[in-house]
């Protein structure tokens, strides 16, 4: 499978990185060891998580769960240096424990390699911008981390345009570190504050792209079409409310035209219009099963025409 540079991190990940978000939750340690192993056998090498994934699962306060089984996961694998890890800091999950101060920062690092069972993260995001502070204050931390080896490079995430330019912009002035990703939402469904606000940004600054929510929670799978099948999934209660629209359901129709054009899955040419889009260099999604995840794989290799794109773009 072939690499794409990740921004000037000299990070090169596959064009899609595996979410890590359903390990503990949806995805057991068993159904999560298969999901990651088939991922890593099908040429995939990013995985992404973040320390709070699953504090919104009822027993789950303090976050952690995903990190604990990525973890075990490379304990009972026995190599590290094969695989990219992807974490993130910022959003609360206490009190004392939110925002992205540097005291934050450095307890939460301390926290995930633990979890991890670790020396170090390849990719550390900022899970989201902390308005109440400078833009400078998380990047000198994340410098002395990088000097530390904790962290190779540093992403954002949920970053406004005007915010994530001045963090690149006191990275170039000061010497410190520089987000080499953003992590927006984005996908076929949710398209305009990325494609207005935050592509000029990072063309203009060559960093790389891996938006989150690629499959819009499953919805732009063809899972769910009907009242009926919003009951198929934990997920499935937030998705009527949201893509259950005009809109909606004329892109479900546009992907099941150019699936059939391909012999291909939903799931595939959802992901394959994102590998393909300007900006982006591999979306993220995740898998509750090794077929699932084989499945996502074979995004990369599909190739969209012009045509198929311009019927999704309508």
């Amino acid at each position: 499978m072939t690499l794409r540079p990740l921004g000037r991190s000299g990070l090169s990940i596959a064009p899609l990185v595996l979410g890590g978000n359903v390990f503990g939750w949806t995805a057991d340690e068993k159904a999560s060891f298969a999901v990651l192993d088939a991922f890593v056998a099908g040429g995939g090498n990013a995985i992404d998580t973040a320390d709070m994934y699953s504090t919104w699962v009822p027993g789950h306060a303090g976050g952690g769960q995903s990190e604990t089984v990525i973890g075990k996961w490379l304990k009972r694998r026995g190599r590290r240096d094969d695989v990219l890890i992807f974490t993130k800091v910022g959003m609360e999950l206490g009190p004392d424990k939110k925002g992205l101060s540097q005291g934050r920062i450095r307890q939460a690092i301390d926290a995930s390699l633990r979890r991890l069972g670790t020396d170090y993260v390849d990719l550390y995001q900022s899970h989201q911008d902390d308005e109440s502070l400078p833009v400078t204050e998380p990047l000198e931390m994340y410098a002395r981390l990088v000097e530390e080896g904790k962290i190779r490079a540093i992403g954002a995430s949920n970053f406004s345009a005007p915010r994530l330019r001045a963090a690149l912009e006191a990275s170039a002035s000061q010497g410190l570190p520089r987000y080499e990703s953003l992590q927006p939402e984005y996908n076929l469904y949710a398209r305009q504050g990325f494609e207005a606000e935050l592509l000029p940004v990072v063309q203009a600054a060559g960093i790389g792209t891996i938006p989150y929510f690629g499959l819009a929670s499953g919805f732009l799978t063809g899972k769910y079409r009907t009242a009926a099948d919003l009951g198929k999934s934990v997920r499935g209660g937030s998705i009527g409310g949201k893509y259950f629209n005009d809109r909606g359901f004329a892109l479900l129709t546009a992907l099941d035209a150019v699936a059939d054009r391909h012999a291909a899955t939903l799931a595939q040419v959802a992901l394959a219009w994102l590998m393909q889009a300007p900006g982006i260099t591999a979306p993220i999604a995740s898998a509750t099963s090794a077929g699932q995840a084989t499945e996502l794989l074979a995004a990369a290799a599909l190739r969209l025409t012009a045509a198929d794109v311009q019927q999704l773009d309508q």
